[in-house]
C-alpha cells in the first residue's frame, strides 16, 4: 500500500524535484507517513483547534532574546513556505530558502544564531572570519578539521572552490547570486565555469587551494563585504564527483546537520538527520528536531492558517502575517495572539528614484522640489499604517548601525515652490511616475501624485508589469529615458546587512548598466563615487558620508521601510528572529 501511494505521489512532484529515485522515496516512506500523521493530529478536533499548549512568552521576545528556550531534542519541525525556486544552493535567490539551506549547507562563515546579533557573521566551516592582506585584495581562510559530507567524505578547500565555480556557469546554473563572478572573474579572460570542455578554457586562478584546508581569494578590488558573499549558500561546498550540473537541486549533497530525503508535492520536502554531521565541528546549529518537513507553494493566508491552527511552527517566507491577521491584532489589544508575535523592520526600503538624465529631473532643483513636497505620513497610511511601515527619511535601513539619524520634518510646500522657481519652472511641470502594477504600489503612487499636485507637479501614473518591472523596464536606462519616466517608485532590498550592500547598487555611478540596472536614478556623481571608494577601502571613509552626499543630490527620496509581524507556531521553542532572512532561525529552532 505504501509503495502504491508513493508511486502515485511521485507523478505529482514539482518540476524542480523530478528525477528523485523511487528507491529514495521508498526509503523515506516511514518518515512521510509520520509527518502526515503529525500534520493531521496537530489540527486536533472541533474546527481545527490545536490540541497542544499555546506558547505565549510575550510580544517581541524573539527579537533580542529567545522565544520559549529549551534544549529538548526530538520531534518534527514543520515549516511552511511559498513556492521554492530551487534546492540547489548555487541557484536559489530567495532569502527564505537561504534560511532553509542552513539545515543542509555549510559555508566558510555564516550568520550568528545569537539573539540580537543574527546580522553578524561567525566562523562556520572556517576557523575564523578570514585573514585579509593590508591592501584588502587577498583573503585567506583555513577549514576546520573533521567536517564531512553526508556520504562521509571529508570537506576540502577544493570542494568550496568547486561550489563557487558553479556560479560562473551562467548557461547551466541559472538564477542564483553572482557576486563571486563580479569579484573574482577576469574580464579579459572570463572563466566559463566547471562544465566547459574547451581546451583553451582558463582556470579560476583567483581562487587558490594550496592544500585541503586552505583557500585563498584574490579580488580585483577591495571588498570588505566578501565574508557576506561567502556566507551565501551559493558559496557552499559541492563534491565535484556528485555534481549533476543543472539537476543538482534534485539531490543536493548535505554538508549540514540534515539531508534531504524526499520531495513530494503533497507532503513537502523532508529532511532527516545527517549522521555524518559532527556537533563538535559546528558552533552555530543545534539541530534539535529529529526531522524537518517543509510544505511549499502555500499562499500567505494558508501559511497564517497553518500557524494559527497549530499545524506549522515557522513560516520562512519573510513576509510576515497577512492583512487579516494584522487587522485582528490592531482591533484587540488583549488578543493572546499578541504574545506570539515578533515585530521587525525588514530593511526593505521604498524610495522614489528621480532619474538624473530625464528632464526636468536632470536639474537638481527640480528634484529638490519633489523631495520637499513629500509627506511620508501619507505614504505610511497608503502602505497600511504604522503596523506595516515605518517612515524613513534616510537612505539607510534602521537595522544598520552607524548611519545618519532618521528624522522627518514633514512636507515643506514653501520650500518645494522655491525650488521650482530655482529650476526655472515656478508653475510646476509634468512627469511620469513608473510603478509596479500591484495594489500597494498603486496606492502609494496615487498618494505621491496627490501630494505633488499640491505644488503644481502633475504626475501621470504609469503601471508596469511587476514581473518585468525591475529587469527590463526601470532596469533598462534606455527604456526609462525613452518613456520619460521622471520618477520611479522602487523598493531596495540588500542581500547583506551592510551599508555597502544597500547603497552601492543604488548610488555608485559605475554600477549603471543596460540590463538589470539597480541605480534607478542613474546617479553618477564623481564626489559620491569617490566617497564609495574611500568607504570600501576603509581608510577614513564612511558609508554615512556616502548616504549624506546622496541626500544632497536629491536623486533619491526615501519613503518608508517595511515592517512585518512574525507569528510563532504554538509548539515552537528556541525562536530567534533571524534578521537577514526576516524569519525565525531554522538552524536552532526546536519543538516539543
Amino acid at each position: 500500500m505504501v509503495q502504491q501511494t508513493l508511486e502515485r505521489l511521485a507523478d505529482r512532484l514539482p518540476d524542480w524535484a523530478r528525477g528523485w529515485s523511487r528507491r529514495r522515496l521508498l526509503a523515506s516512506a516511514a518518515v512521510v507517513l509520520l509527518v502526515l500523521v503529525l500534520a493531521v493530529s496537530c489540527l486536533g478536533g472541533a474546527g481545527g483547534r490545536a490540541d497542544v499548549p499555546v506558547l505565549s512568552d510575550g510580544a517581541d521576545v524573539g527579537v533580542q532574546g529567545v522565544r520559549s528556550p529549551s534544549d529538548s531534542s526530538g520531534g518534527t519541525l514543520r515549516i511552511v513556505a511559498p513556492q521554492i525556486d530551487s534546492l540547489d544552493p548555487q541557484r536559489s535567490y530567495l532569502p527564505g530558502v537561504w534560511n532553509l539551506m542552513r539545515l543542509y549547507t555549510r559555508t566558510l562563515v555564516t550568520y550568528s544564531a545569537e539573539p540580537g546579533a543574527t546580522d553578524e557573521l561567525v566562523p562556520d566551516l572556517a576557523t575564523d572570519l578570514g585573514q585579509v592582506s593590508p591592501d584588502g585584495l587577498t583573503w585567506t581562510f583555513t577549514l576546520r578539521e573533521g567536517t564531512r559530507f553526508e556520504n562521509g567524505r571529508p570537506i576540502t578547500s577544493q570542494d568550496v572552490k568547486y561550489g563557487i565555480q558553479r556560479s560562473f556557469a551562467s548557461d547551466v546554473v541559472v538564477g542564483g547570486p553572482t557576486y563571486v563572478v563580479d569579484l573574482l572573474d577576469d574580464p579579459a579572460n572570463p572563466y566559463p565555469g566547471p562544465y566547459s570542455r574547451e581546451e583553451d578554457d582558463p582556470d579560476l586562478t583567483s581562487v587558490e587551494t594550496p592544500d585541503d584546508r586552505t583557500i585563498v581569494f584574490h579580488l580585483r578590488s577591495p571588498q570588505p563585504d566578501l565574508p557576506y558573499v561567502l556566507a551565501l549558500p551559493s558559496s557552499s561546498p559541492v563534491p565535484a564527483e556528485l555534481d549533476t550540473a543543472g539537476q543538482y537541486g534534485l539531490d543536493p549533497v548535505s554538508s549540514g546537520p540534515y539531508a534531504i530525503t524526499s520531495v513530494d508535492a503533497e507532503t513537502g520536502i523532508l529532511l532527516e538527520r545527517n549522521p555524518q554531521w559532527d556537533r563538535a565541528t559546528d558552533d552555530v546549529r543545534t539541530a534539535l528536531p529529529d526531522s524537518v518537513v517543509v510544505r511549499t507553494g502555500l499562499s500567505g493566508v494558508e501559511r497564517d492558517q497553518a500557524l494559527l491552527a497549530g499545524s506549522a511552527d515557522i513560516d520562512i517566507s519573510g513576509t510576515g502575517v497577512q492583512v487579516a491577521t494584522t487587522a485582528r491584532l490592531s482591533e484587540d489589544d488583549d488578543d493572546p495572539l499578541r504574545g506570539r508575535i515578533d515585530d521587525v523592520t525588514t530593511g526593505s526600503v521604498r524610495v522614489l528614484a528621480l532619474p538624473t538624465d530625464v528632464a526636468p529631473m536632470d536639474n537638481p532643483n527640480c528634484r529638490t522640489a519633489v523631495a520637499a513636497a513629500i509627506d511620508r505620513a501619507g505614504v505610511q497610511g497608503a502602505l497600511g499604517g504604522a503596523v506595516d511601515a515605518v517612515r524613513s527619511s534616510q537612505l539607510w535601513p534602521r537595522g544598520l548601525g552607524g548611519g545618519p539619524k532618521h528624522s522627518d520634518a514633514g512636507p515643506d510646500q514653501k520650500a518645494a515652490r522655491a525650488a521650482l522657481g530655482k529650476c526655472g519652472l515656478p508653475d510646476g511641470f509634468s512627469t511620469v511616475l513608473a510603478v509596479p502594477d500591484a495594489p500597494s504600489s498603486l496606492q502609494v503612487a496615487q498618494e505621491i501624485s496627490d501630494q505633488l499636485g499640491e505644488v503644481g507637479i502633475d504626475v501621470e501614473i504609469r503601471p508596469l508589469d511587476p514581473v518585468s518591472f525591475y529587469a527590463t523596464e526601470v532596469g533598462n536606462p534606455d527604456t526609462v529615458a525613452r518613456n520619460g519616466y521622471g520618477i520611479v517608485l522602487a523598493t531596495r532590498n540588500a542581500d547583506f546587512p551592510t551599508p555597502g550592500s544597500f547603497l552601492v547598487p543604488l548610488v555608485d555611478g559605475r554600477s549603471v548598466r543596460l540590463v538589470g540596472n539597480t541605480n534607478y536614478a542613474r546617479l553618477n556623481d564623481p564626489g559620491v563615487n569617490q566617497l564609495v571608494d574611500e568607504a570600501r577601502a576603509g581608510n577614513g571613509g564612511s558609508w554615512a558620508a556616502v548616504a549624506e552626499a546622496v541626500r544632497r543630490t536629491a536623486a533619491y527620496v526615501p519613503l518608508a521601510e517595511a515592517r512585518i509581524q512574525l507569528l510563532a507556531g504554538q509548539r515552537l521553542h528556541n525562536g530567534v528572529v533571524m534578521r537577514p532572512y526576516a524569519s525565525y532561525d531554522v538552524a536552532t529552532a526546536g519543538v516539543r
